[in-house]
């Protein structure tokens, strides 16, 4: 049994529909199942970190995702050792790099999840992928209103990965052995500026849109929403070192799951609904 944590977000509903639908037995955590509208070969159960011995009967690995446990990963982990669990794959971070700032809190948090996992005395496996494509959901209001989107940094430079092709590589490190004490870095196959997301989304769409530079000091919760406004201005740092500066790409896409990584005009042509399409 595998216990898919964040079962509802990008990453984790994508790694429960793969291994459903490969039989595999899959229990997927979260804290409303009857929303959760995931498939019906996943075993859905409700997530309450404060009793997580009830989490894991019969499990023998988990994916983790970095906030789920919050300040009460490492009793988390103890009680997922003591059931059986005996595997963790962490989705971790790209920004967990030789000579990165570790007070970033970004890193910080990444940082103390895999700490407290080599502690945890389990098997483990970190997945650090750098920008995911699905961050170009930030501009999906502004795209279904319109054809202008107002946004930081449009020459700021990454190289974005579908979460499905995240989801692929946790299902085979997951499913395959192999790769404990790994820490596998993960991205797109191409770098594209921020700009250039958007013009890719407006073909998606059949639409013409246009990007509008705002300058940094004016981004607010209207740009960012979902940010907490004490992480923003580091985030505005991490976006502005982006600019003028040339990602970090890999194969490990391919080198594991034997298909290549999708570029980002297939990820904005799934998603096609999502900005209204």
């Amino acid at each position: 049994m595998i216990v898919v944590t964040g079962a509802t977000g990008n990453v984790g509903r994508a790694l429960v529909e793969r291994l459903a639908a490969a039989g595999r037995p899959v229990r997927a955590l979260t804290r409303d199942p009857q929303r959760a509208g995931l498939p019906e070969g996943a075993e859905v159960v409700r997530f309450r970190p404060d009793d997580p011995a009830a989490l894991f009967a019969g499990a023998d690995k988990l994916f983790l995702y970095v906030q789920a446990a919050g300040d009460r990963t490492a009793a988390f982990l103890a009680a997922a050792r003591e059931a059986g669990v005996r595997h963790v794959v962490l989705l971790s971070s790209a920004i967990i790099a030789e000579g990165a700032d570790e007070t970033h809190p970004i890193h910080v948090m990444h940082a103390t999840a895999e700490r407290e996992i080599r502690a945890s005395g389990l098997e483990w496996t970190f997945l650090r992928p750098g920008a995911f494509a699905t961050n170009a959901f930030q501009w999906a209001g502004q795209i279904r209103a319109g054809d202008e989107v107002r946004g930081v940094f449009a020459d700021g430079m990454t190289a974005p990965i579908h979460e499905d092709d995240i989801a692929a590589v946790a299902e085979r490190v997951l499913l395959d052995g192999g790769h404990e004490g790994a820490a596998h870095r993960l991205s797109g196959p191409a770098a594209i500026s921020n700009a250039g997301q958007v013009a890719a989304i407006g073909r998606a769409l059949g639409r013409t849109l246009t990007y509008t530079e705002v300058p940094p000091e004016q981004a607010g919760p209207e740009l960012f929403p979902h940010v907490p406004p004490h992480m923003l201005q580091s985030l505005l740092a991490t976006f502005r070192d982006t600019v003028g500066a040339t990602p970090e790409t890999t194969t490990t896409v391919q080198d594991i799951t034997g298909t290549p990584a999708r570029p980002f005009a297939t990820w904005a042509e799934d998603h096609r609904k999502d900005f209204g399409a």
